[in-house]
């Protein structure tokens, strides 16, 4: 008798999962995402995950935290708890509509929705797609492009449920939408969610995410979220990033921006494991303009990587990224980003920065900012700095009699500021300072 030693592979593990679970996968979705399923588990068949030898992975090794021996929760699991009792606002001056994603199924009263009076829907992204088909064949991954990604091919053969918000033609919301993903389990864990997007022309929203772990088990999150920002429309996204050492979290969101939209993006980890965002931008009419921040502080044996794509596939398109890190111990990053210019993009305007500070000799950063500019009529730039705080500048305040610690402190605050000031809620922003003082 013949017997196979050879270890299971990621794409074994996950194929015989979605195999075993197809009928719990394919329960309560309609026909036309089961047939994305089917496309999206093919396309993860061929391409499997991506190893270093993929350049966008050059620098994260995502594979090895995929073959974990982890529980996969593809049905909503009964929690009785209190979350009042295990979690709370930081923020009590934050004023926000708080969604609820409990290891990530939406939690409200079972699946559900809220549909307010000007038109504005959210709630649970699996029952938005039974109640509203039409505009989920519109929208949901249209944007988020699983061919040649295993990554988010495994997230759209997986994913159940996440949240979904529509803001309807003209109607700005003024009140942010708050989305908490909270990870609770007595066993480590695997989590994938969805989150779909759609603002409609001249919207306008806030959104922000906050990612949390409530116990100290091993946790992997691969989360995708779809964002379509209609003509004229304007949406505000910021992520905070805070769990737990022993978390892996990797996040994919695809924006794609209509004529003379504007989108901010800002992505602010303060602690995580691994922790792997990938943001792609698709400037897909004139006059669109993005701006994409992001600011990581990590310590101890941590590792944070962010990877950006902007499209300019339209004329008269402004983007503007910039990213910041802060690494201390043996702590690693890596900031990839790439601007590609097409033929048609005339009157670009592209701008990238990606600035670190290694606080001791062990820490470590790799940095790869790219332009791609096939279009004559632009005015782009790039650029990137690793190094250790200004010499100068210390000598500079030491000499008016600031404590070597507080100059230190006041280095550092000008530092992160830059990013932090993107933060348009001022009860967040301030947070968020305090955390990083």
């Amino acid at each position: 008798m013949n017997i196979d030693l050879r270890p299971l592979t990621a794409k074994d593990l996950y194929l015989n999962l979605f195999n075993r679970n197809r009928e719990i996968l394919f329960s309560g979705s309609p026909s036309f995402i089961n047939k994305i399923r089917d496309r999206a588990i093919r396309v993860f068949e061929n391409t499997g995950l991506p190893g270093r030898k993929t350049e966008k992975y050059k620098y994260t090794s995502i594979g090895e935290y995929f073959i974990k021996d982890l529980q996969h929760i593809l049905i909503p699991e009964k929690i009785d708890f209190e979350i009042k009792d295990i979690f709370h606002c930081d923020i009590p001056e934050l004023d926000t509509t708080i969604l609820l994603v409990l290891n990530g199924f939406y939690s409200g009263s079972g699946f559900n929705l809220t549909e307010l009076e000007n038109g504005v829907i959210y709630g649970s992204l699996q029952a938005a797609s039974v109640k509203y088909p039409g505009l989920f064949k519109k929208h949901f991954s249209r944007y988020a492009d699983f061919n040649g990604d295993g990554i988010t091919a495994l997230n759209t053969a997986f994913a159940r449920d996440g949240v979904f918000l529509y803001v309807p033609e003209n109607i700005h919301s003024d009140k942010p939408f708050q989305i908490i993903h909270l990870l609770l389990s007595d066993k480590p864990q695997m989590v994938q969610h969805r989150n779909l997007f759609i603002l409609e022309d001249n919207a306008e929203a806030k959104v922000l995410i906050c990612d949390h772990t409530l116990s100290a088990n091993e946790f992997l999150t691969n989360s995708v979220t779809e964002m379509y920002v209609g003509q004229g429309a304007v949406i505000d996204f910021i992520r905070v990033q805070n769990e737990h050492n022993e978390s892996t979290q990797v996040t994919n969101t695809y924006v794609h921006q209509s004529r003379d939209s504007k989108v901010t993006t800002n992505y602010i980890t303060l602690h995580g494991g691994m922790v792997r965002n990938n943001i792609y931008v698709d400037l897909a009419d004139k006059g669109a303009e993005n701006k994409s921040c992001g600011l990581f502080l990590v310590d101890r044996h941590q590792h944070v990587d962010n990877f950006t794509s902007v499209n300019h596939l339209k004329p008269d398109c402004t983007s503007n990224q910039l990213y910041k890190g802060i690494l201390d111990d043996e702590a690693t990053g890596a900031f990839s980003g790439k601007i590609h210019v097409w033929k048609d993009a005339q009157r670009t305007r592209a701008y990238q920065r990606n600035n670190n500070i290694l606080l001791t000799d062990s820490a470590r950063m790799h940095s790869k900012p790219q332009l791609e500019i096939y279009a004559d009529d632009v005015r782009c730039s790039h650029g990137a700095t690793v190094g250790q705080l200004d010499p100068d500048a210390m000598f500079y305040l030491r000499s008016r009699g600031i404590s070597a610690k507080e100059s230190h402190h006041l280095l550092m605050y000008a530092f992160t500021d830059e990013v932090l000031k993107e933060i348009k809620l001022s009860a967040l922003r301030e947070r968020i300072t305090e955390l990083v003082d």
